[in-house]
């Protein structure tokens, strides 16, 4: 049996997804089975199903073949596989179709995350602000809204690729059995933080299971002033900045470390006028899906929004708002940076646990030549991944004869 999660984007699938992959022995013992050695193989895979087009400068190294390499994996499992990641919620229909078929006579399941318009707006822009995007709250609105929502074709708009719910569940539906599909609410904000990963547990079988969710926090979103600051900060990158390089300094450092970080932060809400839109959008998704015989997990009613707080503008994050979150910024990719060149900013945890406090000369070159050269750093990198898989067995097997 297959389970494959398949989104939608921001709707705590990220939040899931650690949850299994922390507590991935345990769920196996259960026989919930997580195929590839780590969370990126099932991106890696995703975007071969998809046939994304890969860059040339791209270090994370090939994608042709993941999917049927995970595929494999899965068929192998012997009672449940999950597949997780958001982005299959983008695949065509002949993507997929060729997704289910890949899996011959197994029994294929279908799992989609939906939540409420009004607060996953807010959420996307962010996330687009983090993916490099120049586009301001109002603008990236009123694209969203009023010009691609009632097209024909909306999909052909990404927002609406990954988010049309009912389109995606129809695309991937077709041919599946309508028990065999699987739409969990988001429940509302202000819920007990475990409520979703139970609703996603239901389905996949393993809500009993002794999983430990303090391993996988629930995602922080970035505040209303740092996402400002950090569309400001993309305005004044060069062009000639590398994609997989922002990624990793300015989307994993920056934003989703440090800048997520920061509690008091205000949080950015849809603007009031924009509500009646996204309780009718919200509305609308809700009637089909209870006419839909697919498996409803959670409660329809939290796709119904709640009235708007109400907030500022991002347009009204005056200069000075911004000092804070610069800084903030700049001593983390000070932070990253040093780290690169041998320099530890964090008290070593014990000499046993570092081998010494100040890595050697050949591995302080190793790390600055990686920032450099592509090839270096798929090298170094996996190194990195080989070193923390004879760890981890090395672990179990210690724990074992304990």
């Amino acid at each position: 049996m297959v389970y494959l999660h398949i989104g939608e984007p921001k709707t705590g699938s990220t939040h899931l997804q650690q949850v299994m992959w922390r507590n991935r022995a345990a769920l196996a013992r259960a026989g919930v089975m997580l195929p590839g050695p780590r969370p990126l193989a099932h991106w890696r895979a995703t975007q071969d199903l998809r046939e994304v087009e890969q860059l040339p400068n791209d270090p994370i190294g090939p994608h042709a073949g993941a999917w049927e390499r995970l595929v494999r994996q899965a068929l192998r499992a012997p009672r449940v596989a999950v597949i997780s990641h958001e982005l299959l919620s983008a695949a065509s229909a002949a993507q997929a179709r060729r997704a289910v078929e890949s899996f011959g006579e197994a029994e294929v399941h279908v799992v989609l995350c939906v939540r409420d318009f009004a607060t996953l707006l807010p959420a996307e822009w962010q996330e687009s602000v983090k993916h490099r995007s120049t586009r301001s709250w109002t603008d990236w609105l009123r694209d969203v809204i009023d010009d691609e929502s009632p097209a024909a074709d909306r999909r052909q708009w990404w927002f609406w690729r990954v988010h049309d719910s009912l389109e995606i569940l129809r695309i991937w539906s077709a041919g599946l059995p309508s028990a065999r599909v699987h739409v969990v609410t988001v429940p509302p904000r202000g819920s007990a933080p475990d409520v979703l990963w139970h609703r996603f547990a239901k389905v996949i079988g393993a809500d009993h299971e002794d999983v430990d969710l303090t391993r996988a926090p629930v995602n922080a979103s970035l505040g209303l002033t740092e996402a400002e600051f950090l569309r400001r900060l993309n305005l004044e990158l060069p062009e000639e900045l590398p994609d997989w390089l922002y990624m990793r300094m300015v989307k994993d450092v920056v934003a989703n470390t440090a800048l997520a970080a920061r509690s008091k932060a205000e949080r950015l809400e849809l603007p009031r006028e924009r509500f009646e839109w996204a309780r009718r959008e919200s509305e609308r998704v809700a009637a089909g899906l209870r006419l839909s015989g697919f498996d409803i997990v959670g409660d329809l009613d939290d796709l119904v929004p709640d009235e708007p707080l109400g907030s500022r503008s991002p347009v009204d994050v005056g200069d000075d708002e911004l000092l804070v979150p610069s800084l903030t910024a700049t001593t983390a990719l000070l932070t990253a940076v040093a780290a690169t060149q041998g320099v530890s900013l964090e008290p070593a945890a014990s000499a046993d646990s570092l081998g010494s406090k100040t890595p050697s000369r050949l591995k302080r070159a190793v790390i600055a030549m990686s920032l450099r050269s592509q090839t270096v750093h798929r090298v170094r990198r996996g190194y990195w991944h080989a070193t923390n898989a004879v760890r981890r067995t090395r672990r179990i097997t210690t724990d074992r004869s304990a």
